[in-house]
């Protein structure tokens, strides 16, 4: 049960972490990676964040990979 509560502080910190980069502006450039595709016409406006979610598609499965090796 001590792996369980440490994984928990461990995830909460890296959580506080990402949280206060955000809200300091660290991670402006998100969202306007190349591979993102945003078309704005007139009235209508299409954005598909490709590269973004493959980012955070890649940064997920490497935690989730740690997580499984250490844990």
């Amino acid at each position: 049960m001590k792996s369980v509560g440490l994984m928990l502080v461990v995830a909460g910190l890296g959580l506080a972490v990402v949280g206060l980069l955000v809200w300091a502006g660290a991670f402006s450039w998100f969202g306007r990676l190349p591979g993102d595709i945003r078309v704005e016409s007139g009235n209508t406006r299409v954005y598909a964040p490709l590269a973004s979610m493959f980012l955070i598609s890649v940064l997920l499965s490497l935690g989730a990979w740690v997580v499984r090796r250490f844990f």
